[in-house]
């Protein structure tokens, strides 16, 4: 009882604003629930102006217009990767400060963390930026769709310095328990990107750079409106001039633990890239089949996603705070949800998954292609959300090793599986299955790791 009573008065030390929660103490299914919510709704505006901008291209510009910004989808990923990753170690650092009750430890986390994010931003920018072209080379990117393509890659890049800014401020935020913040920031940015998009290629007719360059207004939007927020209503964000001296001990940190994760992010967007190399070589029809079916794919794995940040969240604050038990008892509820969320959601996909193409198209071969697609890949939808839920846990309790060789396997599955059943008889349908069986194998991977119970041993960064 009097563990009890101390852990409570510490939450209620802890919660400094209303805006923050602590996840140590309370029921874990609430929690995660609540949490989750609008980490979803969040995680689906953010591809809502994606597959607006998806939508836009196929049904104003063309199916090569289309072809050229699915091509540029992993590159973007993994562009993109460095700074996310980073956002997310930066976040873990938080939770586990927070969980501790350590107030100064956060402050220290979130002033170092703009050193951290504008450092990766400006290489990744200038990657993007200047190598866009022999990179879309490298993959074999059709003649008809390769000048459309630098030009969405290259205006696109001009994006991450916002995206990573964005990421830091909304990973910083659900390490400290408010998932609803960066919530309103999405909102916000998906109907100005949604406005752009429309006035850029339907009154302007400015073609994919349109397209591209209203994701990057919308982006700023997000980084800048966030940080205002931040900075207003959350007291962990009011510091002081002199708390923004370098810290090289938090930076050391946040490479230490956010680098294996940009690490695993960008192995896995080099997987994409050369399944798209794959994809490319079928030509602009399957290409365009392909961008459309990986959108409904990823909105598909938003709610895994948001278990996944939300597990981050939860399995950081109650590592500081001492508590593996606990951590246990949640990963435990959330793979009931994914199970829960599978079983409602598959049979709904094979019900619509002609329409869900013709919404994007109207050619009749790439409808057609993509409602098979679907159907492929939805049979391994339970095994991409065991993905995410272990990931959660253990990036959460800062298992870097893990980050690495999580990333490994899934390049080596896909770039593995995608060559060989491609060249079967299975054809163009091999490219499909290799993500379902990369989904499997990285699942098995990431379920082994958890059960070898070794994250509970890690030391976390309060200590």
């Amino acid at each position: 009882m009097k563990d009890e009573n101390k852990g409570m008065m510490e939450s209620q030390v802890k919660r400094t604003s209303r805006n923050v929660t602590d996840m140590t103490v309370g029921d874990p299914t609430k929690l995660l629930i609540w949490f989750a919510i609008p980490v979803f709704i969040g995680n689906l505006f953010q591809q809502f102006y994606n597959l607006v901008d998806t939508w836009v291209v196929g049904r104003y510009v063309g199916e090569d217009a289309l072809a050229a910004t699915g091509t540029c989808g992993s590159l973007n990923f993994l562009f993109f990767a460095l700074s996310s990753g980073l956002a997310v170690g930066i976040g873990v650092i938080t939770s586990q400060y927070f969980g501790a009750g350590d107030e100064k430890g956060v402050k220290k986390t979130i002033s170092n963390a703009i050193y951290v994010l504008a450092f990766a931003a400006i290489i990744a920018s200038c990657i993007g930026i200047f190598f866009a072209r022999p990179v879309l080379q490298l993959i074999d990117t059709p003649a008809e769709v390769l000048d459309d393509a630098v030009v969405y890659l290259r205006t696109t890049s001009f994006g991450i310095i916002f995206i990573a800014f964005y990421n830091g401020v909304a990973n910083i935020l659900r390490a400290l328990g408010d998932a609803r913040t960066p919530l309103y920031f999405l909102i916000i940015s998906s109907f100005f990107n949604i406005g752009f998009d429309l006035l850029f290629v339907l009154h302007f007719h400015m073609g994919v750079f349109g397209v591209a360059f209203a994701t990057v207004i919308a982006q700023m939007l997000s980084a800048v409106v966030s940080i205002a927020f931040a900075v207003i209503r959350m007291p962990y964000f009011r510091l002081k001039r002199e708390q923004f001296r370098a810290d090289f001990v938090i930076i050391r940190r946040c490479f230490k633990l956010g680098i294996p994760i940009a690490l695993q992010t960008s192995m896995i967007a080099l997987s994409l890239i050369v399944l798209q190399k794959v994809v490319n070589s079928f030509g602009p029809t399957v290409m365009s089949a392909y961008t459309i079916s990986s959108k409904i794919d990823v909105i598909i794995s938003m709610f895994y996603a948001a278990m996944q940040q939300s597990m981050t969240t939860f399995a950081g604050q109650n590592l500081g705070a001492g508590k593996p038990e606990r951590i246990k008892a949640g990963f435990n509820r959330a793979i009931l949800m994914v199970l829960i969320y599978n079983i409602v959601l598959i049979p709904w996909v094979y019900r619509f998954s002609g329409s869900i193409a013709a919404f994007f198209t109207d050619g009749t071969e790439v409808i057609a292609i993509g409602t098979i697609a679907y159907r492929i890949t939805a049979v391994m939808y339970f095994a991409l959300g065991m993905i995410y839920v272990p990931r959660g846990v253990l990036n959460g309790c800062g298992d870097a090793k893990f980050s690495f060789l999580n990333g490994i396997t899934e390049v080596a599955c896909r770039i593995v599986f995608a060559n060989i059943l491609t060249r079967t008889t299975l054809g163009k349908w091999g490219i499909w299955w290799a993500a379902g069986l990369t989904w499997l194998t990285v699942a098995i991977v990431c379920c082994l790791r958890y059960y070898r119970g070794k994250w509970q041993y890690l030391k976390p960064a309060s200590k």
